[in-house]
């Protein structure tokens, strides 16, 4: 079941973070991110902070998202 949920989260967390930084994918890749950002933002969020549930590991999803589009949008897309 954590698999699944990572995936429903990573989805909407992609597709969040790729429409707040003008950046048109597919599902796949929308999803890619996400699940990345997911990884990146909870272990960031755990690391400052000790809070859990649901909200906090989307607000986290989507920052991380929104960081590794960053990156690949500034080093990658050149």
């Amino acid at each position: 079941m954590p698999i699944i949920a990572l995936i429903i989260i990573g989805a909407a967390a992609g597709f969040l973070a790729t429409r707040l930084m003008r950046l048109e994918t597919g599902i796949i890749p929308t999803v890619c991110i996400g699940m990345a950002g997911a990884l990146i933002g909870g272990l960031v969020l755990r690391f400052l902070m000790t809070v859990m549930g649901f909200m906090a590991g989307f607000v986290g999803a989507v920052l991380g998202a929104l960081l590794l589009i960053w990156l690949w949008q500034r080093y990658a897309g050149r």
